[in-house]
């Protein structure tokens, strides 16, 4: 707050505002030499100045009503006239609402009087180091200085000065002690390098929205020289240029449909991917052996039975969703639905999903081995609900979940992240959604392994029975 310095008058400028007060009275007096009312006011009743009455022309008076004469009874008349009394002198008459109405003030070239304005501050947060600099230059300059040249409160000065010598005798932690930036850089260090082993599929800018979500920040530099730092080395991408752009305007308007394909030991699978265009949000999925038109239908209804009829769905020519000689059991159901039927002609059009079939290969395929299709299956579940509800996404605009925007909470969340609340609880993942898989019996490369609670038991040689 800017300090304002008192204003001295001299006694021709108080002679100067009184003369005229009688005239303009006391606030237009105030308002044309710039001085406060309060001070005129002081000034008119220690001089005992007032405004003088504003005198009525005779013409402007309203004239009194005519009176009748009274009718004379018998008493009346056997009285006589009464005795003319002697006329007081009338009080003045009180002055009437339309007199105390004041004149418009002059017009004057005078500025109008500055006033003082609150300059408004934002919340910082100090560190110890620069605490303790604050504390020295008070102790030297004094408080007010100090807080003027820092631009920090002198309120603030006080209890950090309060605390120091509560700490001193031992009555609570000093505010100028804390961890070094050595010590800040190892913990930052370290929760990027945590993020990054929880998610190795993940980039630089990635992990940073990651962590700007949990409230800590950081930038993408940052986080690119301690994760090279590591072993991290970024792959190689082919980008094609584009310029078009379109996006759903609400959830369920437009869902796209797709498959990715992967070898599980030799083993074909087929994942069904159903995402929302507006959210990204994947609303379904599946695995099976084949692409299949009995296998599509039945993802298709469970996600409709879950999360409602979308207006419109696409997806490419293929086997299981189009028919290119009559029509297809999908297009038969879409029709019975009253859903609108999309065939994509260009890749580019089904691009959303494309892009998330290959994050899907880069965060879940690539960087984890799978021992079977069931666990394959499991990891899938898993990795779509961390993707739904916990992995931040681009197109959103770095700090959202596809749940967020599907489910309606984006000023929320956006409201709590700013605030530095960190990560809500509905972001992790449901412990009671988890499957726990207490025992099972594979069989890697011809040798039979026995498993109970995640340890292997025993292993049997090949051709041996369990």
């Amino acid at each position: 707050m800017e300090a304002s310095k008192r204003r001295s008058y001299t006694k021709e400028e108080r002679e100067a505002v009184l003369a005229d007060v009688p005239a303009l009275g006391v606030m237009e007096a105030a308002r044309k030499h710039g001085v406060t009312q309060s001070s005129v006011t002081r000034w008119a009743q220690a001089a005992g100045v007032r405004r003088e009455a504003a005198s009525t022309p005779p013409s402007a008076r309203r004239p009194k009503a005519a009176r009748k004469p009274k009718a004379k009874t018998a008493r009346t008349a056997e009285r006589g006239p009464r005795p003319r009394r002697k006329a007081k002198s009338a009080p003045a008459p009180a002055p009437r609402r339309e007199e105390l109405v004041q004149a418009p003030p002059a017009p004057t070239t005078a500025e109008p009087p500055s006033r003082r304005t609150l300059k408004s501050r934002v919340a910082k947060l100090y560190t110890p180091s620069q605490k303790a600099v604050i504390l020295e230059d008070a102790a030297k300059i004094g408080i007010t200085a100090a807080a003027d040249k820092h631009e920090v409160s002198r309120f603030a000065i006080y209890d950090w000065q309060r605390r120091v010598t509560k700490a001193a005798q031992g009555e609570g932690p000093s505010p100028t002690s804390g961890p070094s930036e050595g010590e800040l850089a190892e913990l930052r260090d370290k929760e990027i390098l945590d993020e990054w082993r929880r998610h190795p599929g993940l980039g630089p800018s990635q992990i940073r929205n990651q962590l700007r979500r949990k409230g800590i920040k950081s930038s993408v530099n940052t986080v690119r020289r301690v994760m090279e730092e590591a072993g991290y080395r970024p792959p190689k991408v082919e980008r094609k240029p584009h310029d078009q752009f379109y996006e759903a305007v609400r959830p369920n308007h437009l869902w796209h449909l797709d498959f990715v394909h992967r070898n599980i030991h030799k083993a074909n699978t087929f994942t069904l991917i159903l995402i929302d265009d507006f959210s990204r949000y994947v609303v379904g999925h599946g695995v099976d052996e084949s692409e299949r038109a009995d296998f599509v239908i039945a993802a298709f209804e469970e996600a409709v039975t879950r999360h409602g009829r979308p207006e419109m769905v696409m997806h490419d020519k293929g086997a299981a969703f189009w028919s290119w000689k009559g029509i297809s059991r999908f297009t038969a159901l879409l029709t019975e639905m009253g859903i609108d039927q999309i065939p994509a002609e260009h890749k580019e059009w089904n691009g959303k999903v494309e892009v998330f079939n290959a994050n899907l290969h880069k965060e879940l395929f690539d960087a984890h081995r799978f021992v079977d299709t069931g666990e394959m299956r499991r990891r899938l579940a898993a990795h779509l609900h961390w993707y739904n509800h916990g992995r931040t996404h681009h197109a959103l605009g770095g700090l959202l979940v596809p749940a967020d925007r599907y489910y309606g909470r984006v000023e929320e969340v956006l409201a709590r992240i700013e605030a530095g609340a960190g990560r809500d609880a509905t972001d992790l993942l449901d412990l009671r959604e988890r499957c726990l898989e207490l025992f099972k019996v594979t069989s890697k490369a011809g040798v039979a392994e026995v498993w109970l609670l995640g340890q292997r038991l025993l292993s049997l040689p090949q051709g041996a029975r369990p």
